[in-house]
């Protein structure tokens, strides 16, 4: 058995704070006017699992009516011998060749204005899951049996301090080099080993697992969760339902409220 896995794209990423970009290209969107007198739906999305029996795409996260799309799963094949090919999400999946059943897809596309799409499989080889800002690469990029690099997240300044989220998970290899992680929380390729799993609350995507000649099945990285900020006037107070892990800090003039778990409803007073 030879299987070398596409790394997991990243989760979709939305912004509409002081024109920055958001993911896939795209621009700041407009920001939200709330009512005061209504309540809002928070949900915060869980990472895709890892496991060799069934890599998974992240769930998608969800303030009011913005819907970020959980990352798309990368290519590889199940201890069933069943092949599972990559998946279109906020970031598309890369690719992967099988090589006991010599299927093999190229990686997924991402959503427009969300992320990329991963990049395509070469023999011993996966690739690049994609990021919020950049593409997966395609494996085999950097030299025969490399793992393609994943693509990198975007940053933003919406806490005060530029942080990067939303990076794809690395391409796996057999016996070379596996592809990298992206910046922003993506998990590296493992390199005839298990992928790396995504940083928590950046929406980054796991790295694909890396088969040598007569190995066992090993698993993906999993997903990173994902992660909603809001940011508004400091003369508001924001309660938060039960249901959700938030917590609220003052930047200048402004608060912003972080929220790493849950979903429940939140209202501003």
């Amino acid at each position: 058995y030879r299987d070398n896995a596409g790394g997991g794209g990243a989760g979709g990423y939305r912004n509409s704070y002081n024109s920055e970009s958001s993911g896939g290209g795209g621009s700041a969107e407009s920001s939200l006017s709330l009512d005061l007198s209504s309540s809002y739906t928070v949900t915060v999305g869980a990472g895709g699992s890892g496991s060799s029996s069934g890599v998974t795409s992240g769930s998608n996260s969800v303030f009011s009516t913005i819907t970020s799309i959980g990352g798309g799963r990368g290519s590889g094949v199940l201890n069933s011998n069943t092949d599972q090919n990559a998946a279109t999400g906020g970031s598309g999946g890369g690719g992967a060749y099988v090589w006991d059943n010599g299927s093999s897809d190229s990686g997924a596309a991402g959503t427009t204005n969300q992320g990329y799409s991963g990049g395509s499989y070469n023999v011993d080889s996966g690739g690049g899951g994609g990021g919020a800002g950049q593409a997966g690469e395609n494996g085999g990029t950097d030299g025969g049996g490399y793992g393609g690099d994943a693509g990198n997240g975007v940053a933003s300044t919406i806490t005060g301090s530029s942080v990067t989220r939303a990076g794809g998970g690395g391409g796996a290899s057999g016996f070379t080099v596996a592809g990298t992680g992206g910046t922003g929380g993506g998990g590296a390729g493992g390199k005839d080993a298990a992928g790396s799993s995504g940083t928590a609350n950046t929406g980054g995507g796991g790295g694909g697992a890396g088969n040598g000649y007569n190995s066992s099945f090993r698993s993906g990285g999993s997903g990173g969760s994902g992660i909603v900020i809001i940011r508004y006037p400091n003369d508001k107070t924001i309660t938060i339902g039960a249901g959700l892990t938030g917590s609220t800090s003052t930047d200048g003039s402004d608060k912003y409220t972080t929220f790493t778990a849950g979903t429940g409803t939140i209202s501003f007073s």
